[in-house]
């Protein structure tokens, strides 16, 4: 079933994608939830012409995306967290905390958009992913230590 997505769902689209999915997440899950619509001829006419009127606007929005990308280039973060003598995380990090320590530089980013690959368990270096725009991305180094 082809669908248009009104909003960015990670790992299948972005908004005004028009995608292929199975039957039964799209008539169960993505229209009931109001994330997506069926892809008729007229729907795809209406798309269309909305992508023609807002060209501009988003133009705008991924010349914003790159400017705070580039604001991001560079930034390491340290994040503490409480461990065991071993250096086991008791819990783990997550999206919140890399947006809480990204907030406190200056940068304020929603914890939405970032995407963290593996969990994080143990003191180390890793990496998070910020997607601030279909087309832009930023890869932030990060370091858990003990507090």
């Amino acid at each position: 079933m082809k669908i248009i997505l009104k909003e960015d769902i990670t790992g299948l689209g972005y908004k005004d994608d028009v995608v292929e999915v199975k039957d039964g997440y799209g008539r169960n899950y993505l229209i009931p939830q109001n994330k997506a619509v069926i892809a008729t001829p007229g729907a795809i006419k209406v798309l269309e012409e909305n992508q023609r009127q807002r060209a501009h606007k988003l133009a705008k929005i991924k010349a914003d995306a790159e400017a705070t990308a580039a604001a991001l280039e560079g930034v390491a973060l340290t994040i503490g967290a409480k461990t065991s003598s071993t250096g086991t995380i008791f819990g783990s990090v997550n999206n919140i905390q890399i947006a809480e320590a990204l907030e406190k530089l200056g940068h304020n980013v929603d914890r939405k958009l970032i995407e963290v690959k593996e969990t994080i368990k143990e003191v180390g270096n890793y990496t998070a992913t910020i997607r601030l725009h279909k087309e832009v991305a930023v890869e932030i180094p990060f370091e858990v230590v003990a507090e």
